[in-house]
């Protein structure tokens, strides 16, 4: 009797267009943590070329992790709709905000290696008020405040190209890609190095992340993958030589799951120092990413955010996380700490976030909060949010 209850009131949720993210938790499978790897891959290589083809999204790249190693990374569909070139093992796409945690573990080498102090404002190393005019709040930021989106900027500054602290350093969560951009410019002033290089130093070239960087390189223009927009037309490659901490990030799934593997080991990294990747700063508001008007009404009880992972509990245990949004560009990553089981989606089509869920779904299971916290919602609900 309850669980015919249970189906009907599942059923007038979905009818009314209300507990999105109720439909979402009863429809959830088990973690699949003890699966054979054959019985995953085998799964993802029947749903993904669907969920194309439905969702609306030309191609994708995947890399699958279990027990902490790299057992499978494959492409699907196509890089470029008009030419209809296909997605290979070695297709580079925009990571996008996936940029961000793999910044995040360079910067924990710098504390590693004695030249840079979390909790040390960061006017220490870089001296002056920035980009934000007299406000003497910049003297309190400090790179745990910005690795856990924490220093009062906004997400990105107005395009006059002022920059406010809208709220006390340490205060409150407010997703900010500003944030990484001033700690970029610090971490260029403690070493000396260009941002790249120092990326490729300190990260690619010790994780064996070949195909990876910051800034665009002339063999991309074979090797990228073309973005498309909502209609599954192509627009183009991002060419830009700018590099962007929190954004700019050129890889492939393979190269990225080298990381995961290096971060789910603690690979390169002092023991309390990884550990502070997955350990809560602080909660988010349950409304969403930006918080810089005011102080959240109601705090999510399952999502957090660590030194540049998001953070979710469940029964299953924790879980790091990231997504990745660059318009006609989507990524995501999920990966489960305990059982060392997670995976990493990278798209070229602006629907890539839409076809996540069901991707999860076929191949690590379990809830996943962070995914209804950031509502972009499935390609099979007409009502999901068109970002």
């Amino acid at each position: 009797m309850f669980a015919k209850f249970r189906f009907l009131l599942s059923g007038i949720c979905l009818v009314l267009g209300i507990g999105g993210a109720f439909a979402q938790e009863q429809a959830s499978v088990p973690l699949r943590a003890k699966a054979s790897q054959e019985q995953i891959i085998q799964r993802l290589n029947a749903a993904i070329p669907k969920l194309l083809e439905e969702g609306n999204v030309p191609g994708l790249s995947i890399a699958l992790i279990q027990k902490g190693a790299l057992v499978w990374h494959k492409g699907f569909g196509v890089k470029n709709a008009q030419t209809k070139e296909p997605v290979a093992d070695n297709t580079v796409f925009e990571a996008a905000s996936l940029s961000k945690p793999v910044f995040a573990y360079a910067v924990l080498k710098l504390v590693d290696e004695g030249k840079l102090d979390l909790d040390a404002p960061l006017t220490k190393y870089l001296p002056g008020n920035y980009d934000v005019g007299e406000d003497a709040r910049i003297n309190q930021i400090t790179a745990r405040h910005v690795l856990s989106h924490r220093p009062g900027f906004p997400n990105w500054r107005r395009q006059n190209n002022s920059l406010t602290i809208h709220f006390t350093p340490g205060e409150r969560f407010s997703y900010s890609g500003e944030g990484f951009v001033y700690l970029s410019k610090v971490v260029e002033k403690i070493t000396g190095e260009k941002f790249n290089d120092f990326m490729k130093r300190s990260v690619f070239v010790p994780l064996g992340m070949n195909d990876s960087s910051y800034i665009w390189r002339e063999s991309y223009v074979a090797q990228h993958a073309f973005s498309h927009s909502n209609a599954g037309q192509m627009t183009g490659q991002n060419k830009s030589t700018q590099h962007n901490a929190a954004a700019s990030l050129r890889t492939t799934a393979q190269d990225f799951g080298k990381f995961l593997v290096a971060v789910a080991n603690g690979k390169g990294l002092k023991r309390t120092t990884w550990r502070q990747m997955s350990t809560s700063q602080v909660q988010v508001s349950e409304s969403g990413t930006n918080n810089t008007a005011k102080p959240p009404e109601k705090l999510s009880a399952s999502i957090s955010w660590g030194l540049g992972w998001g953070l979710q509990k469940t029964d299953d245990g924790l879980a790091y996380w990231h997504w990745g949004d660059n318009g006609n560009m989507k990524a995501y990553v999920v990966m489960y700490d305990k059982q060392q089981f997670g995976l990493v989606v990278f798209t070229n089509g602006a629907n890539g976030l839409k076809i996540v869920p069901e991707i999860i779904a076929e191949s690590l299971g379990g809830q996943q909060p962070a995914l209804n916290w950031l509502k972009y919602g499935s390609y099979k609900n007409a009502n999901a949010i068109a970002r």
